[in-house]
């Protein structure tokens, strides 16, 4: 990271991070073509790394090119207030976010289904739901088991 007074080892601040946001853009490879997409997630802590779940359709693109390669890279980003500066190249924007790699799993079990669809839930909703088992088997599941991260963040000071 070239950026080291923008690097986020704390945990609290990297839980922080993924509470707030609602979204991860999903980095993977279609044969020799790059192919990102954003989706809604969910996630748990794991020892010391976390696993992201997603849903989605049972077919398409995504799911034959996860079949294919599960390596993956992820980004996951909270887009901030801008900050002008009077020296235009040194504007930007605060942010914080979380850039990361890992392999792609499907889940299958339907009790594992319905727990990956409640942590979604939670994290876009706020609310702790109990899906059916047919919902749960309605949907593709397919989660990231995180393999590397890193938490980077450009924050407001008040004077």
């Amino acid at each position: 990271m070239r950026r080291k007074d923008r690097k986020v080892e704390d945990k609290k601040t990297i839980i922080s991070i993924l509470d707030t946001c609602k979204t991860a853009s999903i980095a993977m490879i279609d044969q020799n073509t790059p192919y990102v997409l954003p989706l809604s997630y969910g996630y748990e802590q794991k020892d010391d790394s976390f696993i992201l779940y997603f849903h989605c359709a049972k077919e398409g693109r995504k799911i034959d090119i996860l079949k294919s390669n599960n390596k993956v890279s992820f980004t996951i980003f909270h887009e901030g207030e801008a900050e002008l500066s009077e020296i235009p190249c040194n504007s930007g924007y605060y942010y914080s976010s979380i850039v990361g790699d890992g392999v792609a799993e499907f889940v299958e079990n339907t009790a594992d289904k319905r727990h990956a669809l409640n942590k979604i839930f939670i994290q876009q909703f706020g609310k702790d739901i109990t899906f059916s088992d047919a919902q749960a088997n309605s949907v593709c599941i397919f989660k990231i088991i995180v393999k590397n991260y890193t938490g980077k963040q450009k924050v407001k000071i008040i004077h």
